[in-house]
């Protein structure tokens, strides 16, 4: 962002919902330094410019050589013998025309570092670290080294005496509604039952529309004591007026203030590591020494230790052990240090793609002061990706080449750098993670040889919001297929690339081009996809194909990655139950509490208004069986849908509600709000009295159930004209009428519309529950609502079927701004919330959550890609053992990492015999185990195989399904399937179960 005050939210759209405004513009005005541009300097450099902050210099003295295009993905061939900085410069500045980018080609200095208020070195030497570090820390500098070597990596933060943390989590303040509160010391708040209140022990809450015991409505932040997942107490409430009804509780945030050592100091304390895979704590206090260590061979050396040699090794082994005299560690990770030694030369895109996401996020966190910082040490290593059978190989067989991937050879040797090279993989999803694999599939060569492939599908066009994450595109790849430039962009990284781009969504319908041959011809599947039940199904595929899956997500700086290896871990599995209960329909029709509440109910009338019912217009124009079909549906679902396309077929002056002018739909949507916001609410009210009690004696609105109150519709209120504007326009849209956003003149016409009067009706019945408004949809209708339904039949049967009746049905969209979608979502559920006095939500918030979106920042996005790629080297290798794979949760606002061996594949046990998901054709199965042929297979009276060979690589129940269009019950662990054999025709067969 080059100037204050302005956030440029088109670009940072997703970004804004991880950091927020405020962090947004204290990132605006911080000045970074990246020292060093080989493949982790040039990762850090990309996700902080993408990040947004003022200015970014990126800092190398060194010249292009070969190894660098190992993991440097702006090098090419072409700048080999120039200077890294330079020929990287011109393509960071095009990821983010907000950031200043700028190179300096000679030495570090501190007159240099003074013009930054934060400076990252990569590939730097122990004593320069020492010396710059301390003179960051004087200074007020922060300061944060990064470092690689192999499949290790190692960071370091110092942000000096006292920093200031602003918001330690960026989580949404938890918040939740009162059920009473005691009038004792301590007092004990018990909450609503709805949901579980989300608090821990010691933080603060304030108090607000508290009836009765007001006090707590004006006292200051008060800390809690958490007793249950629905209650906590509080300080003494004994002296307060007693409690009568309502009250919202909310989380509020605490600053806090850390302090930081200089990296000399820190180089002595040993509680300052931070532990990431709890299976390895010895390896990484290890690696404290060995990394140090290794800067004092290089020192005294000139060079890293040769690969592969045992002297070199030995000799970095003496030197741990020494510093270890001091340092007094109980146990010493050899095995690590040797290998630390054999592969100090290496340098991998993956690991730089994951230490590189880790570090641009602590630069961000020294920039906006959000998050909790690293403090202050974190080391980690993929050193399970090595070969899992020790086989010493000559020093020679690892050394340059002088190719682009002479950086991965020094690690794994030239015969699996051709392995990968003839790999064939799937990417599914060209999106953010989709982006960064690409790009790590092109460093480390997956699929760049001849014989290899990499097919990327993804039905989804750029949109400029993609842009602040989705790294290979740039401003004017707007409109076009993301698969296809991602897939134009991966052959600028690496040539020698073999891409092909689809624009299919997978799904049953892609079966036809995603069949049993394609998935026979790869050798494993990636999954970048954004939601579940696309995960599910390509997991689907996979087990059926016995196919390798890497699978990663993310949200905001949380991450996870899984890897799925036939007949060895768990698969990805069915959908889970989501843990985002759905919203009770009562509660969005008429008893919201939350503005996530009114949100979808803003949503529901969107869709039902501009987009359901032109679409069954235009059904009922097409489709002559459209009427009948409809009243099989029931009589209530039939008034609701037929009685809106008569409405829509019949102009307002004979009684319906299609307009044929711009005055017809200012006069719609000023009638709609008077119904949606006065006269539904005057009904509800006259259902249930705001004194009502219920047979118990407690007040009917009470907990969740909050009284409502209806409005006055007032044209110099800018929410109730928002609501006009964009109702009447959406509505105009419809119809083909062109509307205006002109207030002035929109006012002049609501002058003239006759609102009629409301009385409610005694003759109403509202239903409480979800399950009362199901019966109230299936009992059996009335005289007066059959007499209604013959009628609209009646209507409709006579009415005039013409193509200029059409209609113009709206797709949600909400990342524009000028289509008024948002603008109706926006006041719709302010309005409501209004009715309820639930705090309003501001248009950035109300996007969120109504365009369901999903928070994303490139740090987190690079460091899952890389550990999806750490797993990656493991299969393509063949690792046959359990504990080499990781599965990672990770979260790096509060550097929080579970890495840990996935699950074994569930068994189950048939006629005496355990299976797996991943043991899928019985059939042959009972050939090789019985020297038994099965002819025909059967389900009860469903048969379920006669020869079919297209069957054979399905799993049982799926053809059980199929074949008898029915899903199995839940609680059917069993299958009793009856078999005939060639061998035996004579005699029955027993039950297979």
């Amino acid at each position: 962002m080059s100037e204050i005050g302005e956030i440029d939210e088109g670009f940072y759209s997703r970004q804004l919902y991880v950091l927020g405004h405020d962090a947004m513009h204290r990132m605006g005005t911080a000045d970074v330094l990246v020292s060093g541009m080989r493949g982790l300097g040039v990762e850090i450099a990309k996700n902080v410019i993408l990040s947004g902050v003022k200015s970014v210099t990126v800092q190398d003295e060194g010249q292009t050589v070969w190894s660098d295009l190992s993991s440097q993905f702006f090098l090419k061939e072409s700048h080999l013998g120039e200077n890294r900085a330079k020929c990287s410069l011109q393509q960071l500045s095009a990821l983010n025309p907000h950031v200043r980018v700028s190179a300096h080609t000679g030495p570090l200095n501190e007159d240099l570092l003074l013009q930054f208020q934060v400076v990252v070195l990569t590939d730097s030497s122990l004593d320069d670290q020492k010396r710059f570090g301390a003179f960051c820390h004087l200074r007020g500098i922060k300061f944060i080294v990064a470092d690689t070597k192999g499949l290790c990596g190692q960071l370091f933060c110092d942000f000096g005496d006292e920093f200031e943390v602003l918001d330690q989590d960026g989580e949404m303040p938890a918040s939740t509604m009162i059920q009473s509160i005691s009038k004792e010391n301590p007092g004990v708040v018990i909450c609503t039952d709805d949901q579980n209140h989300g608090f821990s022990d010691g933080i603060k809450v304030s108090f607000s529309e508290v009836q009765g015991m007001t006090e707590l409505n004006s006292i200051r932040p008060v800390e809690i004591k958490v007793l249950s997942p629905y209650s906590f107490s509080i300080g003494d409430t004994s002296a307060f007026s007693k409690y009568e009804r309502g009250g919202v509780v909310t989380e509020v945030k605490q600053s806090c203030v850390l302090n930081f050592k200089p990296l000399s100091e820190a180089l002595l304390d040993y509680e300052l590591l931070k532990m990431n895979d709890f299976g390895k704590i010895s390896r990484h206090k290890t690696l404290h020494l060995a990394f140090q260590a290794l800067h004092s061979f290089v020192k005294k050396e000139h060079r890293l230790p040769h690969i592969q040699s045992q002297s070199d090794a030995d000799t970095l082994l003496v030197i741990v052990r020494e510093l270890n005299a001091v340092a007094q560690l109980e146990q010493l990770d050899e095995a690590a240090v040797r290998h630390l030694s054999y592969t100090a030369q290496g340098d991998l895109a993956p690991i730089n793609a994951f230490i590189g996401g880790l570090a641009a996020q602590e630069v961000i966190k020294a920039c906006c002061r959000k998050f909790t910082p690293l403090r202050q040490w974190l080391y980690f290593d993929a050193l399970e990706c090595l070969p899992e059978a020790e086989d010493p190989q000559a020093e020679c067989s690892f050394s340059a080449k002088g190719t682009r991937y002479d950086g991965q050879i020094a690690v794994f040797g030239p015969a699996f750098q051709e392995k990968l090279e003839r790999q064939k993989y799937f990417l599914v999803g060209a999106g953010a993670i989709g982006c960064e694999l690409l790009k790590n599939f092109a460093l480390i060569g997956l699929g760049a040889g001849e014989e290899g492939q990499i097919t990327v599908t993804d039905m989804d066009f750029i949109e400029r919001s993609n842009l602040n994450r989705q790294f290979l595109f740039r401003s004017q790849d707007i409109g076009k297929p993301k698969s296809e430039v991602a897939a134009k962009a991966v052959r600028e990284i690496n040539p020698q690339m073999k891409i092909t781009a689809h624009q299919n969504r997978l799904d049953p319908d892609s079966e036809g081009v995603y069949d049993y041959n394609f998935f026979m011809g790869l050798d494993g599947v990636a999954a970048a996809l954004d939601n579940v039940e696309a995960r599910v199904y390509l997991d689907g595929c996979c087990v059926q194909h016995q196919k390798p899956m890497l699978e990663g997500g993310t949200l905001g700086s949380k991450g996870h990655t899984t890897v799925v290896v036939p007949h060895l871990t768990e698969s990805y599995g069915p959908v889970k139950s989501s843990s985002n209960k759905s919203i009770p329909l009562c509660t969005l029709k008429n008893f919201p509490h939350r503005i996530e509440h009114t949100l979808q109910w803003a949503r529901d009338q969107f869709e039902g208004l501009f987009k359901q019912t032109p679409e069954n217009v235009n059904l009922f124009l097409r489709d002559s069986s459209f009427v009948e079909r409809t009243l099989g549906h029931g009589d209530a679902e039939a008034l609701e849908v037929l009685g809106g396309v008569w409405n829509s077929l019949s102009n307002m002056k004979d009684g319906g509600q299609r307009p044929t002018s711009w005055e017809d739909c200012v006069s719609w949507a000023r009638r709609k709000w008077q119904t949606l916001y006065n006269n539904d609410i005057c009904q509800l009210l006259h259902c249930f009295p705001p004194k009502q009690v219920t047979p118990t004696g407690l007040p009917f609105w009470s907990g969740t159930k909050r009284c409502p109150h209806p409005l006055t519709f007032d044209p110099i209120n800018n929410t109730h004209m928002d609501y006009v504007v964009a109702a009447a326009n959406l509505y105009g849209q419809i119809y083909g009428i062109n509307g205006t956003r002109d207030c002035e003149s929109i006012r002049k016409i609501l002058e003239k519309v006759h609102v009629p009067s409301f009385t409610p009706k005694s003759s109403v019945k509202i239903p409480l529950t979800d399950k009362e408004m199901q019966e109230d949809k299936e009992k059996e209708s009335d005289d007066a609502e059959k007499a209604q339904l013959e009628e609209l039949k009646r209507k409709l049967a006579s009415s005039l079927k013409s193509s200029a009746m059409q209609t113009y049905p709206i797709d949600f969209e909400k990342d524009d701004d000028s289509n008024f979608h948002m603008d109706y979502i926006v006041a719709a559920s302010n309005l409501r919330a209004e009715n309820y006095d639930i705090p309003a939500a501001d248009r950035h918030q109300s996007k969120l959550i109504a365009g369901r979106i999903i928070p994303a920042i490139a740090t987190t996005t690079a460091a899952v890609a890389g550990l999806m790629c750490l797993e990656l080297y493991k299969l393509v290798q063949g690792h046959k053992k359990i504990s080499s794979y990781r599965t990672a949760y990770i979260n790096l606002a509060v550097q929080y990492f579970v890495l840990s061996q996935p699950s074994r594949p569930a068994q189950f046990t048939i006629a005496g015999n355990k299976y797996t998901l991943w043991d899928r054709d019985l059939i042959q199965y009972i050939k090789e185990k019985y020297n038994l042929n099965i002819c025909s297979l059967f389900y009860g009276t469903a048969v379920l195989y006669t020869g079919q060979k297209e069957r054979l690589g399905q799993s049982v129940s799926d053809v059980v399904r199929m074949v008898t269009k029915k899903d199995i019950p839940s609680h059917k662990k069993m299958l009793d399937l009856i078999p005939s054999f060639d061998e035996d025709e004579d005699e029955d067969s027993p039950q297979w179960r």
